[in-house]
């Protein structure tokens, strides 16, 4: 399984990015996915989390500011954030869940990316 995250960068306040991941190696549409994030000193957090049918859930810390989507054809998750804070500065992962309709527990997921890193600056 891979899982290649890319679309972090520099930012200022108020800017938006947009993070893909790419998935090889599982079958992609059976899978809810995620997007965690990291920053120092933190623990990781999960911030969005796809369904299989599409459904969506976000961390009340990013709710109206982060949507996640998917791509079962090109099998990708991205996460498009809008209204960046300097808070939201950190190691952004995708990451491959266990079941169709994950929870937040990081048991919930097996595999994660490598990480992308996003910096807002204030």
């Amino acid at each position: 399984v891979q899982l290649q995250a890319c679309g972090g960068g520099l930012v200022q306040a108020g800017g938006s990015l947009r993070l893909s991941c790419a998935a090889s190696g599982i079958i992609f549409s059976m899978h809810g996915m995620g997007w965690y994030r990291q920053s120092p000193g933190a623990q990781r957090e999960l911030v969005a989390r796809v369904f299989t049918d599409g459904g969506t859930n976000y961390a009340n810390s990013v709710k109206g500011q982060f949507t996640i989507s998917r791509d079962n054809g090109k099998n990708t998750v991205t996460l498009q954030m809008n209204s960046l804070k300097p808070e939201d500065t950190a190691d952004y992962y995708c990451a491959e869940a266990r079941f169709a309709v994950p929870g937040s527990g990081p048991y919930d997921y097996s595999y994660w990316g490598q990480g992308t890193h996003v910096t807002v600056s204030s």
